[in-house]
């Protein structure tokens, strides 16, 4: 098995391992209790917070949380000791109340390469192409899923958090249900409406599961995992094909763009193995997850503007 694909099978799987091990041992340890406890009571009998950090929903609680996480860290620093994550995150600096700043900015950058390109798709794919509203809903999916990440970063509320999760689960499950579209050229429309009807199906009973029994990580972490491999060994296997096939007269020349996008996102996620405290407070593990994947979605949109023309001059349309 490519390297890629073992990263993408137990990436997140060791990712969430990893997470329950290390996550949220500061904020179970005394001198961090104690000082959020010192803070509530002092400050939030009269709060007075700015009106940045209202208009961002934070309480006089969470920002005693923040304070002296950061007080704490700035002693650890300079001690050389550990640097804990707190709630599950690293202490990182907030900005005008958006508590990850780096990952805010870089889900903004890859929601506007979806934005962007579905501008192009639009204007410039043939409305007879068969795929064009499939690509087009490709990118709006896409950008719902950035959205909510940019929300999510910015503040993390059970909510947001869910949203997030959601909206990433079914760009990864419209990702692949667009996949068996374009790769087997289906285009018979009940098929399509039966795989149409099937994976919403999939989807609202993975989210009913996650919303009304419990919201079970490690399940929705699996699904994730299984969906993404599918996808994955799809993709590259059809384009692999295109250059050791030897009878095939419709060779793609571009196909190397979809296993850089693709195997590339993957690897990508190694990233999550080696998470780490912030460079700066501001850059961790995650944010650069979320910076490497602009330019491979930009890859993907460029093997979509060249995979178009070439479906419909050899009739595959």
């Amino acid at each position: 098995m490519r390297k890629s694909n073992i990263l993408f099978l137990i990436g997140p799987l060791l990712c969430g391992l990893i997470g329950l091990c290390a996550a949220s041992k500061g904020n179970v340890q005394p001198n961090f209790l104690s000082c959020v406890n010192i803070c509530t009571q002092t400050e939030c009998p009269t709060p007075e917070l700015p009106l940045y950090l209202r208009l961002t929903l934070w309480d006089c609680p969470e920002n005693c949380r923040y304070t002296c996480m950061q007080q704490i860290t700035d002693r650890a620093l300079a001690d050389n000791t550990s640097v804990y994550q707190y709630y599950g995150k690293w202490p990182f600096y907030r900005l005008f109340g958006i508590q990850e700043p780096a990952s805010v900015l870089f889900s903004i950058g890859n929601g506007y390469v979806h934005y962007y390109y579905y501008r192009i798709l639009r204007r410039d794919i043939p409305n007879a192409y068969y795929l064009k509203p499939f690509m087009l809903m490709f990118s709006l999916v896409g950008i719902n899923a950035w959205i909510w990440s940019t929300v999510f970063h910015a503040r993390d509320f059970p909510l947001t958090e869910k949203l997030d999760y959601f909206s990433a689960g079914l760009f990864i499950l419209y990702s692949f249900y667009y996949a068996l579209i374009r790769l087997f050229h289906i285009h018979n429309k009940v098929i399509v409406r039966l795989l149409s009807v099937l994976f919403t199906l999939a989807f609202l009973a993975h989210i009913s599961y996650l919303s009304f029994y419990t919201f079970d990580y490690g399940y929705n972490m699996m699904a994730s995992v299984i969906v993404g491999s599918m996808l994955l060994l799809l993709w590259v296997g059809w384009a692999i094909l295109q250059y050791i096939k030897p009878e095939n007269k419709h060779r793609r020349s571009y196909a190397y763009l979809v296993i850089v996008s693709v195997a590339g996102t993957s690897a990508a996620m190694a990233l999550e193995l080696f998470d780490f405290p912030p460079f700066w407070r501001v850059f961790d593990a995650h944010s650069l997850w979320h910076f490497s994947t602009i330019p491979l979605m930009i890859l993907w949109y460029r093997f979509v503007l060249l995979d178009t023309p070439n479906e419909m001059r050899i009739g595959k349309y």
